[in-house]
């Protein structure tokens, strides 16, 4: 059967372009409420439960008392200095995670528009790559400074490159896929040439690990993903007018042409705060959003619940590479939400391919 370009690739988002009843959005927002509150509560659980695990393992109760300020004084600073940064980084990292995801995926209406698929992650490393590798800084603000510049830069690329009279989801994508190909081989020229050393820790940063965040790196990210839950908050409804296409948008009172570049940069900093921090963590934004809209049953994507999942997921992510270190050897976070991500991709794929024929 002939199959529209964009058809294939709706997966839901039709019904999010339909108004509904005054009950049914009162239904929604119940049930949205309180799936974003069991994952909040799940992902801070989680979260804890990690303080536990490593060299020196602790039982709940210890880590509980730690976290109070007592008990022996070696237990604290496992906990409070060691720890505890890394366990605040997974949620607040998979949250930043799960809004950017969400923005671009509401933006583009289609479940594959991610950060990490369209390539503004890989735009984000290779602004990183180049300054650790070719002016030598590893500062922090350097960093993270560098990765969202490349994120938007790569954003303005592919943006301009996919403009038709317009920009569609799909060509996006199609584009965004492209560009992040070619500067994962410019990734792979730049590790090559460089010094074996600085090669190794760049190749290990990419992987994305939450292990060497401390509470000198978490600080500012926290300052700066404050600012863009707050943006959010005041751009939401925004958003959820450009869901129902422009014209409708801009009868509601919002200027598609204003408002769709302040998300993006928005969605682009989310995500850049993350692999500024501890390098590109993949397929959390691509998965958080539409998990999220499945359990909250919403026609559409829901900012608030897409942050809730996604800091659950990481929290769980990180949780599991800590239980992997202990019978195995570490592996980063990275590495596991890309393998649980990859068949999350493969199971959307093949279902949404079956309900097109």
């Amino acid at each position: 059967m002939q199959i529209k370009p964009d058809s294939h690739i709706d997966f839901g988002y039709r019904d999010s372009q339909v108004r509904v009843g005054g009950i049914a959005a009162l239904r929604w927002s119940a049930r949205s409420a309180t799936v974003n509150t069991i994952l909040l509560l799940i992902a801070l659980a989680v979260a804890v439960l990690a303080l536990g695990f490593g060299d020196y393992p602790l039982n709940p109760l210890e880590v509980v008392t730690a976290l109070t300020g007592h008990g022996a004084e070696f237990q604290r600073m496992i906990v409070t200095e060691w720890r505890l940064p890394v366990a605040i980084a997974a949620v607040l990292f998979g949250a930043l995670l799960g809004i950017g995801g969400a923005i671009f995926q509401s933006l583009t209406r289609n479940p594959l528009g991610s950060p990490d698929v369209i390539g503004f992650d890989a735009g984000a490393y290779t602004a990183v790559v180049v300054t650790v590798l070719m002016i030598g800084t590893k500062h922090y603000w350097g960093i993270a400074s560098a990765a969202l510049i490349g994120g938007l830069a790569t954003a303005a690329v592919v943006y301009l490159l996919a403009y038709r009279r317009g920009v569609q989801g799909f060509r996006l994508i199609i584009v965004g896929i492209a560009v992040s190909a070619m500067l994962g081989a410019v990734n792979i020229y730049l590790v090559t040439r460089a010094d074996i050393t600085d090669a190794m820790s760049v190749g290990f940063w990419a992987a994305g690990s939450l292990s060497r965040v401390s509470w000198e790196g978490l600080i500012p990210a926290s300052i700066g993903g404050l600012i863009i839950f707050i943006l959010v908050v005041m751009l939401s409804p925004s958003l959820r007018q450009l869901e129902l296409g422009d014209d409708a948008a801009l009868a509601q009172g919002v200027n598609a042409n204003h408002a769709r570049p302040v998300l993006l940069i928005i969605g682009v900093a989310a995500t850049a705060l993350v692999t500024a921090a501890a390098g590109p963590i993949g397929f959390v934004a691509l998965s958080a959003p539409q998990l999220a809209r499945r359990l909250a049953r919403t026609p559409g994507v829901t900012v608030g619940s897409a942050a809730c999942m996604g800091a659950a997921l990481l929290a769980g992510a990180h949780t599991l590479s800590l239980l992997i270190a202990e019978a195995y050897r570490p592996i980063p976070v990275g590495l596991i939400t890309v393998c649980l991500g990859g068949l999350y991709l493969i199971w959307l794929l093949i279902r949404e391919t079956r309900k097109s024929i």
